[in-house]
């Protein structure tokens, strides 16, 4: 299987990423676009098949989907076999081309932030030698941190995400464990869902000062001390 991540492909799919932080690029915005997609590309669209599709849980589809059709942005008839169909209204139009907007908007900050941030990593990597480099998170920053290696002499060894299976993203290897792979000199996390505890759990592994992380994932490289 080869699966391309979604911060690269087209805005008239927009899917919520099982690996993507929620935070960074608005969720609400996600959601409710994601939504109105679906209505717009098949009317007959359950519930169940939303939250399918965006990968969130039923209760907050069905909570979504109500909040768009008291807002007018939906509008739901009885169809036969006690089934519902949905359509957007044209106010539920305009909605979508403004959260398009608003969902480019934060997605290309969020891009320009971490290529400046995975610029800075691999400028670490190229003054201390580090060469073969592994990635640890299957999410839109690896894809990122990819195309920003291009500019860099590294060689991309793989990606490390239990989560993710044997496969591949972004036309490289994934992995389900770190000792499957073979010699590297550092790792950098791209977990956006779970930073602090893939950190946590690599550092038993390698050593600490060969694991690298954007500042934005805001990793603390200390463990707490229980009082």
């Amino acid at each position: 299987m080869n699966a391309a991540g979604p911060f690269l492909t087209a805005l008239g799919g927009i899917s919520l990423a099982e690996n993507q932080s929620e935070s960074t690029v608005g969720s609400e915005t996600k959601i409710t676009l994601g939504l109105l997609n679906a209505v717009e590309g098949d009317s007959t669209v359950t519930q169940r098949s939303v939250s399918k599709e965006l990968g969130i849980a039923l209760g907050l589809a069905n909570t979504y989907l109500k909040r768009c059709i008291k807002k007018g942005l939906i509008k739901v008839n009885q169809a036969p076999a006690n089934r519902f169909a949905y359509y957007l209204t044209p106010k539920g139009f305009a909605e979508k081309s403004r959260l398009t907007a608003e969902y480019l908007s934060i997605s290309f900050n969020f891009f320009r932030e971490m290529r400046n941030q995975c610029t800075d990593i691999y400028q670490t990597c190229e003054q201390q030698n580090l060469r073969r480099i592994i990635f640890c998170g299957c999410s839109d920053l690896t894809e990122i941190a990819i195309l920003c290696a291009k500019e860099f002499p590294v060689e991309l060894i793989g990606i490390v995400d239990a989560k993710f299976g044997d496969a591949q993203f972004s036309d490289l290897a994934v992995f389900t464990d770190l000792q499957n792979i073979g010699a590297f000199d550092a790792v950098i996390i791209t977990d956006l869902e779970t930073s602090q505890k893939t950190f946590d759990t690599i550092s038993k592994q390698v050593p600490p000062q060969t694991i690298l992380a954007p500042r934005f994932l805001n990793i603390s490289r200390t463990q707490p001390t229980l009082m």
